[in-house]
């Protein structure tokens, strides 16, 4: 790397220093805009018009029309297309900002915003929790389905306590924790590429009819890229269980005892976790455009209720600032070790 034309070389300090100075202002402003975007999702929620991650949906369904065969490979390449495209465009942007740490905070910052829902998640949550202790069961029936794909038609007020409570567990780990984590690892690339990946596997991963196999490889990766923020979460969740009256013990105990019956390898310790952390059991049989699916039984104690929705909500919340801690922490301490 060239160091014609580096003030700190020109001032005597040495080029491996000068580099090292670099790489810490580098991860400094990583840190930062976490942290920036962290506040804005929190304060103001996701944008209202023009949300990236809503036109990046139009443009994956716009090349579908294109791509779509019923096969593997169609998929993959339909996937690899749109997340190499994505986490290249990250990278154009942080090379552009990279003389100015001004302008690489405020980059991360803004993306960083733009992939979190943490907010958006709650607001709905808490939404359905009104309508539940309104006594309007088909409002609260049509507002869960803002929040799960499950069939809401059959489901009582137990029924959308435990989607709701599911949902709010299994969704801090999808649109907090990893993207907090995928962005202090490789900042706007990470942040952009792990939001490109979880938006396909949210439209095409599912075992339809028709993305059967071509969502094969958009689900496979999704479930690579939650592997450990997955398992980050859970233990957050245990750790924090405190803090809404819970025990991290039982919630240790329900992640090894009850993740595995879940069909999925990364939801399973998430919501097995915020059980174990409510006392309250979740899981069991839903029902999916008419498709029956057993998720298994996670933790000990009742049914959530109405009440447990606004605990499941404080318990994402700390959970979210937990992640945030630990994304800032690697970014700022551990980011110009690593490379």
């Amino acid at each position: 790397m060239s160091t014609v034309g580096d003030p700190t070389v020109a001032l005597g300090q040495p080029p491996w220093e000068a580099s090292y100075s670099r790489r810490v202002k580098s991860t400094s402003a990583r840190a930062l805009g976490l942290l920036l975007g962290y506040g804005a999702d929190l304060m103001l929620g996701d944008p209202r018009r023009g949300h990236p991650v809503a036109g990046f949906g139009r443009l994956a369904a716009a090349l579908e029309r294109r791509t779509y065969r019923d096969s593997r490979a169609a998929g993959a390449g339909h996937t690899a297309v749109l997340v190499i495209g994505t986490v290249s465009a990250g990278i154009a942007a942080e090379r552009v900002a990279h003389r100015s740490p001004t302008i690489r905070v405020a980059l991360t910052a803004a993306a960083t915003w733009a992939v979190l829902g943490g907010r958006s998640l709650r607001r709905e949550a808490n939404t359905v929790a009104t309508r539940l202790a309104a006594g309007d069961l088909p409002g609260a029936r049509r507002r869960i389905t803002h929040l799960v794909g499950r069939d809401p038609a059959a489901l009582d007020e137990a029924g959308i306590a435990r989607a709701c409570v599911e949902s709010v567990a299994e969704n801090t780990s999808d649109a907090v924790v990893a993207p907090l984590l995928w962005g202090a690892i490789a900042g706007v690339p990470g942040l952009l590429g792990y939001r490109a990946v979880n938006t396909l596997d949210a439209m095409i991963g599912h075992r339809s009819p028709r993305y059967a196999k071509f969502g094969w490889a958009a689900a496979r990766l999704d479930d690579a890229a939650n592997l450990v923020p997955a398992r980050l979460s859970a233990a957050l969740a245990a750790g924090l269980a405190p803090a809404v009256g819970g025990s991290a013990r039982a919630a240790v105990r329900a992640v090894r005892r009850d993740a595995g019956h879940h069909p999925s390898p990364n939801a399973g310790p998430v919501e097995a976790a915020f059980a174990g952390a409510l006392g309250r059991t979740l899981g069991g049989v839903n029902v999916y455009g008419g498709a029956v699916e057993d998720r298994g039984t996670l933790g000990d104690g009742p049914a959530p209720r109405t009440t447990d929705i606004a605990r499941a909500v404080r318990l994402s919340a700390a959970v979210g600032a937990g992640a945030l801690v630990v994304a800032a922490g690697w970014a700022f301490s551990i980011g110009p070790r690593a490379r």
